[in-house]
């Protein structure tokens, strides 16, 4: 029940975030024991690159708190989508932070939103969409791999969220969102390698006071034939962008100060050597600097985000 609100302490059964380091996080289940491959009950023990956690030993234990591992330390957190992001079991390739902000940002996400996903992947987006439409929203995702479905059901219900959200298996490109959607979305999500071919479902599924569009891909064509659908349908304000985040690297450094008083005198060799000579004599000035510079490595390329708005009152047949 992690995800459901913020608490204080971890509970038996909660998914809990190990912190090591920025670079090594684990998502571990806090019960105390589990059944290994053997089919044998065994006691729950954790091992990290810092020694092992006996995980009943952190139930009770409040979030944020530093615990001991048999070489170390390590302390535990309560799982956000972002945390979530960098350590959940991949099972498709995932969208990541930048992308995401962008995209709850453009589909004007909120408390009560109706958003319409596909594909579900690993979950990843859907945990941050289910984050910004609680407590009144509701999450409808849709897979076409049965398997990844059943995973994606599963995991809502063991994070404590599968009351805001509804999972899916079909293939929506050929038999769209069904009709029981029709007309119910204020968004719609789409990461599949057609977009195009599912872009009249999501037509039909944006409500006729109109709704926000958004389309993650790969490669520039895909986008391009996605736009081309989103024209002849009649949706406006179609943009396609790249989100590519770089920090830049701030640092003080610390500089000489060049003396340029002997460009004052008349320039003779007999001034010009007495000024190097009282230059080597005296102690050198220096000043700090707070500079900023780009990045040895640049980020590289994710995926485009196609973004289009539906009017409102466009008849739909």
């Amino acid at each position: 029940m992690s995800f459901l609100k913020p608490k204080t302490h971890i509970e038996k059964g909660d998914v809990v975030i190990l912190y090591l380091s920025v670079s090594s996080m684990h998502a571990i289940e806090a019960v105390p024991e589990i059944v290994n491959k053997k089919g044998e009950t065994i006691p729950h023990i954790f091992q990290t690159n810092y020694g092992s956690l006996k995980v009943e030993n952190i139930i009770g234990v409040e979030y944020g708190s530093k615990v001991e591992l048999s070489k170390g330390w390590a302390h535990v957190l309560q799982p956000t989508p972002e945390l979530w992001t960098q350590t959940l079991p991949h099972r498709t390739q995932i969208i990541y932070t930048p992308d995401i902000s962008m995209i709850i940002h453009q589909l004007e996400v909120r408390p009560g939103a109706v958003v319409v996903e596909s594909g579900t992947g690993s979950g990843s987006l859907s945990h941050y969409f289910l984050r910004a439409l609680k407590p009144t929203g509701h999450l409808h995702t849709f897979d076409f791999h049965e398997a990844r479905a059943d995973q994606a059901r599963d995991e809502f219900r063991r994070h404590g969220i599968a009351d805001f959200v509804t999972v899916y298996h079909r293939d929506v490109c050929n038999l769209g969102f069904g009709a029981e959607l029709d007309g119910k979305a204020d968004a719609v999500f789409l990461d599949l390698p057609a977009p195009d071919l599912a872009v009249p479902h999501a037509f039909k599924a944006l409500k006729l006071s109109g709704g926000r569009f958004c389309s993650f891909s790969p490669c520039i064509e895909q986008s391009q034939r996605c736009i081309q659908e989103l024209t002849k349908l009649g949706f406006n304000e179609i943009v396609s962008l790249e989100v590519l985040q770089q920090e830049n690297v701030v640092k003080t450094r610390t500089l000489p100060v060049i003396d340029l008083e002997f460009l004052k005198l008349p320039k003779t060799d007999e001034t010009t050597t007495a000024a190097n000579a009282e230059e080597s004599k005296a102690p050198k000035e220096v000043k700090k600097y707070l500079t900023s510079s780009n990045p040895q490595t640049l980020p590289g390329h994710t995926g485009f985000l196609t973004f289009a708005t539906l009017p409102p009152n466009i008849p739909k047949a």
